[in-house]
């Protein structure tokens, strides 16, 4: 019986590693709630929000710029941060790991708190239809 499991487990694995922003939204979309639709409006707006949190990460788009198809600079270290749009970047949205992490870490040097399952399907629909 159990080399079934591991065949099965084999199987299913590779759409864990295969990430990509259509699969990070469905997933928070489903956590956010039945009937809810990641809104790519909603996205824009809330990155660009002034939470008042910080004076230099005042927003997302501090650092990241308004476009996400641009690079952008983080707005305290200078360093290059690689563009958001997973059209311009493909690595952008396909580890789950490295999604929650900047989630955890940037939500809340700039909103202050913990981002919701909404906010975050409504961001990476903002990001992933960057023309």
């Amino acid at each position: 019986m159990r080399p079934y499991l591991l065949l099965l487990g084999l199987a299913v694995a590779p759409s864990l590693w295969a990430a990509g922003p259509a699969q990070f939204i469905a997933e928070y979309s489903a956590q956010a709630g039945a009937g809810f639709t990641a809104d790519a409006a909603r996205g824009k707006a809330f990155a660009g929000k002034n939470w008042g949190v910080s004076e230099k990460l005042s927003s997302c788009t501090a650092c990241h710029t308004e476009n996400p198809r641009n690079p952008g600079r983080h707005a305290v270290t200078g360093k290059t941060i690689q563009p958001l749009s997973p059209a311009v970047n493909p690595e952008r949205f396909s580890d789950p790991a490295k999604v929650e992490k900047w989630f955890k870490r940037n939500c809340k040097e700039v909103v202050g708190r913990a981002c919701s399952p909404a906010e975050k399907a409504d961001f990476i629909q903002f990001v992933a239809g960057a023309q």
